[in-house]
Parts: structure tokens; C-alpha cells; sequence
């Protein structure tokens, strides 16, 4: 009775746990990315407080506005890297959590896989040396 109880919560509630931790992860590393709002803002000037009009002599002007697609083109290859930062550590933790997900489905049957091989005979390559 124990036993059904337990697999009927691991495969249960503890396979639904384990996933909402898994949803849980990903959104608070896509959080901490913000990808999205990397991206909407990826051609704006990168900590540049006066980047508006400029009023005076051409060459004024002139120097405001290389500024501003300096600061610009800064700050998009700023956001670049990160979103591509983000997207890697997005990949690696969704790659980790799909195989301890995997791994918490096949646990369980470990025992029985190791019985199985106990019964057969079977030994591990290490002791053979």
C-alpha cells in the first residue's frame, strides 16, 4: 500500500512540482534577462541622459548627433551580448531541466532495473579488472 501511495505521488503531485519548479526557473532567468524589453530598446542610446535636440552652430549639431549614434550603436551591441547571454542560459537551463525531469520520471524504476540485472548476473565493467 505504501508503495502505490508513494508512486502515485511521485508520478502525481511530485512530477507536478517538479515541473511548476521548472516553469518557476525559466521565468525568473527570463526575467533577469529581459530579453523582451532588450529588445524593444535594443537602437536606444546606451546611458546617455541628454540625447535630444541640440540647438547652436553646425558643428555642434554635428558632434550631438555622432554622439547620440555612438552611444547608440554602444548600447546595441551592449544589449546584443546580453540577449545572446540570455538566450544561451535560457537553452542550458531548459536542456538541464528537461533531463532531471526525464530523471525524475525514471527513478523509480531503477530498483527494478537493478534487480533485474542482479538476477541476470550481471556485473559492472569495473569489478572485471
Amino acid at each position: 500500500m505504501v508503495i502505490v501511495w508513494a508512486l502515485s505521488w511521485w508520478y502525481g503531485a511530485g512530477l507536478k512540482a517538479r515541473f511548476a519548479i521548472f516553469v518557476e526557473r525559466m521565468a525568473k532567468t527570463a526575467d533577469y534577462f529581459s530579453i523582451d524589453l532588450l529588445i524593444k530598446s535594443l537602437f536606444s542610446p546606451f546611458r546617455q541622459i541628454s540625447a535630444g535636440k541640440v540647438r547652436g552652430p553646425l558643428a555642434v549639431q554635428w558632434r550631438a548627433f555622432l554622439d547620440r549614434v555612438i552611444s547608440r550603436m554602444i548600447g546595441a551591441m551592449i544589449r546584443s551580448a546580453v540577449i545572446v547571454v540570455g538566450a544561451l542560459w535560457l537553452a542550458t537551463q531548459c536542456f538541464i531541466g528537461i533531463i532531471l525531469l526525464a530523471g525524475w520520471v525514471v527513478v523509480p524504476l531503477l530498483p527494478i532495473v537493478g534487480f533485474i540485472l542482479m538476477a541476470s548476473g550481471w556485473l559492472p565493467p569495473w569489478t572485471l579488472l
